[in-house]
């Protein structure tokens, strides 16, 4: 579904030219303004992309046709396409991967410096992702939220704020792979702990934070366990999980109408190994509009009156 807000819309890519457009904005975001590593051929066609990006899809929001902002989304099918996800290049996902249902893997995002400034874009993006979760059925989301460079001390207060206050519970608990580090990183910089609780300004570690991480507490996310510093990409990440059913209750109130409107999304965990991978189950398309036309009102805010959707067919051609 394509949400449409004036000159404005979210929605998946369609085809090759538009995923050539996101790949295109996050080599403008991730390599020339952050310093992310490039290879020739990725300075050659002035995209950011791995092997991934072969079966991932892509949230954009498009300003008269060009990509402004974007998410690249990896759900279970994919992810059993590919062998694995993203993040298990720097995360231990195996409980995680126990739960029954779908789940997705939220990576790579990132909004056109012009663009930054303006609020409408992000909560484009968010309502995207949430039409995506109830269309899908998507139990956990999960990514990693970055810090640009690599000494997680600059960001102490907010790291040791995550590790004491949200820290996921243990069967949903994410673990750094520190042993994945580059071979000039010391494995001991992957500690969240960096400061003890009873030091950590609340109000410093929250001035700290992205934006992103501050969005990602608001709707009640929690955080996997140890820092992942990622040299070639030139960041810290700390992983973030969202059980679709613990969106912040007053967040539920607003955009489903009651408190407990996903508690249908709760997470069942198998404790056996899934190696099964069913077709996706699409929600009804009127079901979802109800419940998607109040939570777009909540995140649009005074630009909600504008907003219009249109069920929307995705060409799935990859590269």
């Amino acid at each position: 579904m394509a949400i449409k807000v004036r000159d404005y819309e979210v929605r998946l890519t369609r085809n090759k030219e538009e995923r050539r457009m996101v790949r295109a904005l996050r080599y403008a975001v991730f390599c020339e303004e952050e310093g992310a590593s490039a290879t020739e051929e990725q300075r050659t066609l002035r995209e950011e992309y791995d092997s991934y990006d072969r079966f991932a899809e892509y949230m954009a929001v498009f300003h008269n046709g060009v990509v402004v902002g974007c998410y690249r989304i990896i759900d279970r099918e994919a992810a059993e396409k590919m062998g694995s996800f993203y993040t298990e290049t720097e995360y231990d996902l195996s409980k995680i991967k126990k739960v029954r249902g779908n789940i997705a893997e939220m990576s790579r995002a990132c909004v056109d410096a012009r663009y930054r400034d303006n609020a409408l874009v992000m909560r484009l993006l968010w309502a995207g992702l949430s039409e995506y979760v109830l269309r899908r059925k998507v139990r956990v989301l999960f990514g990693v939220a970055s810090w640009v460079g690599q000494k997680p001390g600059l960001s102490a207060h907010a790291i040791s704020y995550l590790y004491y206050n949200r820290l996921a519970p243990a069967r949903l608990r994410a673990n750094v792979l520190s042993e994945n580090f580059h071979e000039s990183i010391n494995p001991a910089l992957s500690r969240m702990n960096i400061m003890p609780k009873i030091f950590v300004d609340e109000e410093e570690a929250f001035r700290q934070m992205p934006p992103l991480i501050k969005g990602y507490l608001r709707v009640g996310a929690d955080f996997g366990n140890g820092v992942f510093i990622d040299k070639g990409f030139n960041t810290y990440d700390v992983f973030v999980t969202l059980q679709t059913k613990n969106i912040s209750a007053t967040y539920q109130k607003h955009f489903l109408g009651s408190e407990n409107a996903l508690q249908d999304l709760s997470v069942d965990i198998d404790e056996g190994a899934v190696k099964t991978i069913g077709k996706i189950v699409l929600f009804p398309v009127r079901g979802p509009l109800k419940v998607l036309g109040s939570f777009v009102k909540f995140m649009l805010r005074e630009d909600a009156a504008d907003a219009e959707y249109f069920e929307d067919t995705v060409d799935k051609e990859q590269e």
